[in-house]
């Protein structure tokens, strides 16, 4: 057989065979359906991967002190001078701002009948105040971050379903054929396929992620047991409004027991004042001063109301007055316990602490998860469908791959999450070490408020006798003629503001116990112990199930 060397003749131009063009045109086909094979070879495998980056590690909030709740409570009593010049009375209040002292409307899903009593303001509460929904959704964005941050370690399934249609210029590849006597295409096809494909990537080994999820998981428990601290919030902020109210309803039935008395008097004087028994001044003072306590009766009434407005909208009735406030509570004697075993119930109940500590773990956990950046992760990736020209003459095909990421040099990276890591840990610390301090220092306060209450009310029984044993004294010698009006009118406010000193002094007892109950944890179960409530009443409302979920 001739060669290509055999028909070449100098100084004349190429001159080639037809049979020496099959090499050519097989090679010239070949490399087109090479073109076609890499298009097709793609649908399954896809373009090539850029390299991975490490999964990072998730760096946490510097202080583990949660404010998603939006609000606080708290407590304060400090003495002042009472109102008459024997006694110091401690002036109690309980103040609570954000979401502590709003809630959502309770009435569609637990009716009120206009009477509202101590245990059914504290479920209500417990169920619509916004102190507890916000804590119940922190709990519930918590759980999601945990599910995105799981998702980094469970299988991911993915399904794709393509049909290609395409053309290749052959020149622009590189392709260049100049055949003489031959006319190859510069542009190949259009062919097309179709592709069905499941692809299934799955982490094996990834110790920065393990971590994460786990630190995800303990900031989830710590926002758990902000919820649970969030309730014992709510059963001061409304237990303490529901004693505002019933101090101040007292205080206003004292006070209009004083008017009354104050007009009787005023209209004695004016009698008397007609006959020529005193003369005008006197009628005059005592007109004054039934004007003086009718101020005060109408100031009192503008606290009234308001203070049930306040605690309406605590706990989920509608923002009025118009309606009535039943439970009394009345002085009782304080269960008997010592500060040490109160402290050490505290450190063991308070849900505010077992937060704080949760918080201390996840800032471990995310320590870990940074360090663990240094190290090799594993995964594996794998697909299998079918391709064809038509989906009836599909051809089962699949990959599977295994990758090891080894980090060598990331920029520092590494050592730069360390050190924030370490320092939100450091700062967890601190924060876990000062709340046991001043959970102790809460329990011993809450002591000390409760002795000083009780002594004052000792005090103030006493010199309520007193008072009103000289108010009833100076009446009956008034009416012997040895007295004046304006003596009893004088005897009867100091008996009214002794009734008031009385009436505080009550009040404060009572916050000191709920400040102690609160302070010690699990408010909500032992309230009642504390202020020995009568047991809840067969037909109180209960909390709505769907609503409190």
């Amino acid at each position: 057989m001739p060669t290509i060397a055999q028909h070449y003749i100098p100084h004349h131009p190429l001159r080639i065979q037809p049979q020496g063009l099959r090499p050519l045109i097989f090679l010239a086909a070949f490399s087109a359906a090479s073109l076609m094979f890499a298009s097709a070879a793609s649908a399954q495998i896809g373009p090539s991967a850029a390299p991975q980056t490490a999964t990072p590690a998730v760096q946490l909030p510097l202080s583990g002190r949660s404010a998603e709740t939006g609000g606080t409570v708290k407590a304060t009593e400090t003495p002042i001078a009472g109102v008459t010049t024997s006694v110091n009375t401690i002036n109690s209040t309980v103040q609570a701002t954000g979401n502590y002292s709003g809630s959502t409307p309770s009435t569609k899903l637990m009716p009120f009948n206009g009477k509202l009593g101590f245990q059914e303001a504290i479920l209500r509460a417990l169920s619509y105040n916004l102190g507890q929904t916000g804590a119940t959704q922190a709990v519930r964005q918590a759980e999601g971050q945990a599910k995105s941050v799981r998702a980094n370690l469970l299988p991911n399934l993915t399904g794709t379903a393509m049909e290609n249609v395409e053309t290749e210029d052959l020149r622009a590849l590189g392709f260049r054929f100049n055949f003489p006597g031959f006319n190859f295409p510069q542009v190949i096809g259009p062919f097309n396929y179709v592709d069905f494909r499941a692809h299934l990537s799955q982490t094996v080994l990834d110790v920065t992620s393990l971590n994460n999820y786990r630190a995800s998981n303990d900031v989830t428990r710590a926002n758990r047991y902000s919820a649970m601290d969030a309730r014992d919030l709510i059963v001061l902020a409304v237990g303490g409004a529901y004693l505002q109210v019933t101090a101040a309803k007292a205080r206003l039935a004292a006070e209009q027991a004083q008017v009354a008395a104050a007009d009787a008097v005023y209209q004695q004087s004016v009698q008397q004042l007609a006959r020529g028994i005193i003369a005008k001044v006197d009628a005059d003072k005592n007109q004054v001063q039934l004007l003086t306590e009718q101020t005060r009766l109408l100031s009192l009434q503008n606290d009234y109301a308001k203070q049930k407005i306040n605690l309406a909208r605590m706990v989920g009735l509608p923002p009025t007055d118009q309606y009535e406030v039943i439970d009394e509570i009345p002085f009782a004697p304080a269960m008997p316990l010592t500060v040490s075993d109160a402290v050490t119930q505290a450190l063991a109940q308070r849900a505010d602490l077992k937060a704080a500590d949760a918080q201390l773990q996840a800032a471990m956990r995310a320590k870990a998860a940074a360090r663990a950046e240094r190290y090799p992760s594993i995964s594996v990736n794998a697909d299998v469908g079918g391709i064809g020209v038509t989906p009836g003459q599909l051809q089962t095909t699949y990959t599977a791959t295994a990758n090891m990421k080894i980090p060598i040099w990331q920029g520092g990276r590494v050592s730069g999450d360390v050190e924030q890591a370490d320092a939100t840990l450091a700062q967890r610390r601190a924060e876990c070490a000062d709340l046991k301090s001043q959970i102790e220092g809460d329990v011993r306060s809450a002591f000390l408020d409760l002795q000083a209450a009780a002594s004052q009310v000792e005090v103030a029984q006493r010199n309520v006798q007193v008072t009103r044993e000289a108010a009833e004294l100076t009446r009956q010698k008034l009416e012997a003629g040895v007295s004046t009006t304006v003596d009893y009118t004088q005897a009867q406010e100091t008996a009214t503001a002794a009734q008031l000193d009385y009436i505080n002094a009550v009040f404060a007892h009572n916050i000191a116990k709920l400040s102690l109950a609160r302070a010690m944890g699990r408010a909500a179960k032992s309230l009642p112990d504390f202020l020995q409530l009568p047991p809840a009443p067969v037909s109180a409302p209960q909390l709505a199930p769907t609503h409190a979920q």
